[in-house]
């Protein structure tokens, strides 16, 4: 028999399907929103409407499940905020829930706005320190740890079969976002992991053309289904052509996050002395408080993202970011281009994040071109006056 084949050859040859009528290697698209229904009332593979099923998103669906591992099942979404909101949607009135303090602002604002008058009972804690995690714990009212690891923008680390440990104990299922390390890196499943939520609009798709989700789970419970039926009902689903283009995104994934870990981790080395930074937050460096868990947890590189913070405060911040010019000033993260940002100012000032951080997503370019831009950005910063437009 023939040995099972790796993540990277599935995600490059998107499963390896082949179209059996044209024998095309480039996956299709069904545009159908409908399906026939026989003469015995039955239909087609049980497909009734493209809100429910389409085969376009159950190919980049089966692909991501088999990147993920650990016999998981998929559900792509409309956004990354969908596929997240609908975990949290799927809970009852009253449940207890943790969730990490430093996590995609994002969220933290929809659960600030919305999930406490959606009836949750929502308490967020320093997930990296489990002996808060043990003590926050409510036995038998607590029913979801949610994790980010690496958590934007610090890139704080959480040890997940630590938390997943803790969790189960109690009887809570752990949701890990896994945006940032993506399977590349990291599959939380195989650290006791229930739910797993990508923002696919990041590395998956990698391109900057996309806005999608995923929740996977590591079993189709009846927790599964519940978040099943929120997509199906509450419409929450991403069109055809927008499965296609994450198909084909995640055929590069490898190559992508590989390129972009292997940068990131050398920017970080270079401009760790720099003497305008008091700073370089980067789980790849020693320095960084969860270095060790990340070395455990993290496979093959600490991913493509890493803040730096600035002696000069919010102002010398500023300054670099207006002194860029092959970095592109944008939010989002994960794409082939590298961007930067004053993260604070993107979030508002109900920000936790520091005022003299800057967020950067490394990309596929040349580290040497990138590195050379921030040091004489940096070089440049205190002399150069901030234009209007950045402050």
């Amino acid at each position: 028999m023939r040995r099972p084949l790796s993540p990277e050859t599935l995600a490059a040859q998107a499963m390896g399907d082949i179209d059996p009528v044209s024998g095309a290697l480039a996956p299709f698209i069904h545009l159908s929103t409908n399906y026939e229904q026989l003469a015995d009332g039955s239909y087609h593979q049980g497909r009734v409407y493209t809100r429910a099923d389409n085969p376009t998103y159950e190919y980049a669906e089966q692909l991501l499940a088999s990147l993920e591992g650990g016999g998981s099942r998929c559900a792509l979404f409309a956004s990354g905020m969908a596929a997240a909101t609908a975990v949290f949607q799927s809970l009852l009135p009253g449940d207890h829930v943790l969730v990490a303090r430093m996590l995609y602002w994002g969220l933290r604002k929809w659960l600030a706005e919305f999930g406490l008058t959606w009836g949750l009972d929502v308490e967020f804690i320093d997930m990296t320190d489990l002996a808060v995690v043990e003590s926050a714990i409510r036995p038998g009212r607590t029913r979801l740890l949610w994790v980010e690891t690496p958590a934007n923008p610090t890139w704080a680390i959480t040890d997940l079969a630590a938390v997943c440990k803790i969790a189960h104990a109690a009887g809570a299922r752990v949701g890990v976002d896994n945006t940032v390390a993506t399977p590349v890196l990291t599959r939380p499943f195989e650290f006791g992991a229930d739910i797993v939520v990508h923002s696919a609009t990041k590395y998956l798709n990698g391109h900057s053309d996309l806005l999608a989700g995923a929740v996977l789970t590591a079993r189709p419970d009846p927790f599964w289904e519940r978040i099943r039926s929120w997509r199906r009902n509450g419409g929450a689903v991403l069109g055809p052509f927008e499965a296609w283009l994450l198909q084909r995104g995640m055929r590069t994934l490898f190559l992508r996050v590989h390129r972009a870990s292997a940068s990131a981790l050398t920017i970080a080395r270079q401009l760790g002395e720099h003497r305008s930074l008091k700073a370089v937050l980067y789980p790849g460096l020693p320095a960084h408080p969860g270095h060790e868990i990340a070395a455990r947890q993290m496979q093959g590189g600490f991913g493509g993202m890493l803040s730096i913070r600035l002696v000069g405060g919010a102002e010398e911040a500023r300054a670099v970011l207006a002194a860029v010019q092959v970095f592109k000033r944008a939010t989002s993260l994960g794409g082939v281009e590298s961007l930067i940002e004053h993260r604070s100012s993107m979030e508002g000032p109900s920000s936790p994040v520091p005022d003299d951080l800057l967020r950067l997503s490394i990309g596929i370019e040349a580290p040497e071109d990138l590195l050379a831009d921030l040091e004489a950005a940096l070089d440049s910063a205190s002399r150069s006056p901030v234009p209007a437009g950045l402050n």
